[in-house]
């Protein structure tokens, strides 16, 4: 469901531009309403978030389906956690369509899905492996669970498989999530170039913070 935002980027205490390819780690506050905003249209901006007190409680793909009866996430979808709580809840969203089910991308994927000779290449995977090792020295490959990829148009057909598909994003359009509880955001802006989901072309978000 599309839902225009009220919130004045001028006013938000908190701003910054996430290259093509770079990882972001912050601490939402409860209370706190976070906005990603695809600057140049179709960039897909692969998402972790955790109970800031706890690690282990963090972002469930399938607490989330089975909650909101719902593959997509959309304006009023409560993104809910491994034990049950409500992280965030979206309040607003102007692209309409946000993938929880299709997953990152890592080198060995990129290998499987498209050739050998893209092993080398950068993935989400190791964007989340280097931001959860900077929040904690003991985190690592085991906290990194299922992912939402926003923006990402993922659909999924009657025999239930996925397709990576064109994005329907466009340039300026974002979706914003208030904070139930304390929570640590975790992004990949994709460097994926190998499938539609960045245009084949990877470029920056922005994510606006504002404390009301």
């Amino acid at each position: 469901m599309l839902t225009e935002s009220t919130l004045n980027p001028e006013k938000a205490s908190y701003r910054e531009v996430i290259p093509a390819g770079e990882y972001w780690l912050h601490e939402i506050k409860k209370g706190q309403t976070l906005r990603i905003l695809d600057m140049e249209g179709n960039q897909a901006a692969d998402t972790l978030f955790y109970d800031a007190k706890d690690p282990e409680n963090r972002y469930s793909a399938s607490d989330t389906i089975q909650r909101q009866a719902a593959l997509y996430l959309t304006t009023g979808t409560k993104l809910i956690s491994s034990q049950g709580d409500e992280l965030l809840t979206i309040t607003a969203d102007t692209c309409g369509r946000h993938d929880t089910v299709g997953g990152a991308c890592s080198r060995e994927s990129n290998t499987m899905r498209y050739a050998h000779d893209k092993e080398h290449m950068h993935a989400c995977r190791d964007s989340f492996i280097c931001g959860i090792q900077h929040w904690g020295p003991d985190l690592g490959k085991r906290d990194i669970t299922c992912n939402i990829n926003f923006f990402m148009n993922v659909p999924v057909t009657p025999e239930g498989k996925l397709t990576f598909e064109d994005g329907i994003s466009a340039p300026g359009r974002y979706v914003e999530m208030k904070a139930e509880r304390d929570v640590m955001c975790l992004i990949s802006n994709c460097p994926q170039l190998n499938n539609p989901c960045n245009g084949y072309n990877p470029t920056p978000v922005e994510v606006i913070i504002w404390d009301q």
